[in-house]
């Protein structure tokens, strides 16, 4: 087996725990094939165990926390029933989850969302791209009654890999729409249109809150996507339920899953939503309750800074237009924007527009997706409500 040798005797973050040492931290980057198996050794010789190499990537080491390769196939079918179990544990009665959240499970670049009985697949590592055909067959022995797995393999991270993006049916068959239920919701899912993996099920503890507090509201949900907020505030109650979304295909399917779930206060609104916020300012509307949970502003440090302008921008307007004693629900899923940061854009905000902000629930990922505390990487999702007042 190839050696792979550190420049220094110890990486602090990594002897707590951290799974990834960059290419900058090697002594030599050697010319092997992108997701071979190697040992890692810190310069001392010391062995820090296995990992998955990749000598095209910024992150040239994924740590397996193993030492023995011929565990690494075994190790893949105990991690990923260890992430069953887990899963079942913390959501008992419910069929959607996420099943397998990369190295929080200790499965470097691996994702499994499952719905019902159709599975979803994301690798983002080249050393897991080589097990990408053994994978549904663990699937499949976990899950006796699964129908189908397709793996969703279009993301950015495969680009920084050097990866191929690609969709395509790894077992049984995937047909076109799908119905789900996520906590008493009912969706219709197209896996072939969803936006990432199909629904959004880190926001899943979040839209059950939104729902909590919606009962005789004016709701905007903005970034609808498929409606995961607004059906909830109008399962809630909310006597009325706008949503807005830039894709009018997404759009189509919240409108029908207001009618399957057999909902009648829905408006649809195909826009930008920030141009849509900024409209309803200029005609003086007015929402009791507006949630904004917009894609990634940001997928890399370099534009953090855009990225915080986006999120003053969205932030203004939506305040602006909610009524004194209104509520605020307002995420950010950009890792690289963490939560100090989150939140001092949204005082600033705030402060500038003379609006006072009591801070009502702080929530984040649902814990099927578990964060790594020895990884800051694996916390990505902010979310928080605030009351507004304006007196």
């Amino acid at each position: 087996m190839e050696k792979i040798r550190l420049r220094v005797k110890k990486i602090p973050r990594v002897e707590i725990g951290h799974l990834w040492i960059f290419s900058n931290e090697l002594e030599t980057v050697p010319k092997l094939e992108p997701g071979s198996i190697v040992e890692v050794l810190t310069s001392e010789g010391k062995s820090l165990g296995l990992a998955f190499y990749n000598p095209h990537s910024l992150i040239a080491l994924r740590l397996l926390k193993l030492t023995i390769v011929d565990d690494v196939l075994r190790s893949i079918k105990y991690r990923i029933l260890r992430a069953k179990l887990l899963r079942e544990k913390i959501f008992p009665n419910e069929n959607c989850y996420r099943l397998v959240y990369a190295e929080s499970d200790c499965l470097p670049g691996l994702i499994i969302d499952r719905f019902a009985d159709y599975f979803v697949v994301q690798v983002n590592s080249a050393g897991m791209e080589k097990f990408i055909d053994t994978i549904p067959k663990i699937i499949t022995e976990l899950y006796p009654n699964c129908k189908g797995i397709i793996a969703k393999n279009v993301t950015h991270f495969r680009k920084l890999e050097g990866l191929e993006n690609y969709e395509k049916v790894l077992f049984g068959q995937i047909p076109e729409e799908v119905v789900v239920t996520e906590s008493g919701v009912k969706y219709i899912l197209n896996f072939y249109q969803a936006q990432k993996t199909g629904l959004f099920l880190d926001q899943k503890l979040n839209k059950r809150f939104i729902r909590r507090i919606s009962s005789n509201l004016k709701v905007l949900d903005c970034y609808s996507n498929f409606g995961g907020f607004g059906l909830n505030a109008a399962l809630g109650g909310a006597r009325e339920v706008t949503l807005v979304d830039i894709s009018d295909t997404a759009l189509g399917y919240a409108r029908r899953n207001f009618e399957l779930n057999g909902l009648k206060n829905g408006n649809f609104v195909c826009m930008d939503a920030l141009d849509f916020l900024r409209q309803e300012f200029n005609q003086n509307r007015k929402y009791d309750l507006v949630v904004l949970d917009p894609p990634s502003f940001t997928k890399s440090k370099k534009n953090v800074q855009s990225a915080i302008a986006g999120y003053h921008q969205i932030n203004k307007f939506a305040m602006r237009i909610i009524s004194d004693n209104g509520f605020l629900a307002t995420a950010s899923c950009s890792m690289h924007i963490d939560e100090p940061t989150f939140l001092h854009i949204i005082e600033e905000v705030a402060y500038s527009q003379r609006i006072t902000l009591k801070l009502i629930y702080r929530g984040g990922q649902a814990p099927d997706h578990p964060i790594l505390l020895s990884m800051p990487e694996t916390r990505y999702l902010k979310f928080f409500v605030f009351q507004i007042s304006k007196g």
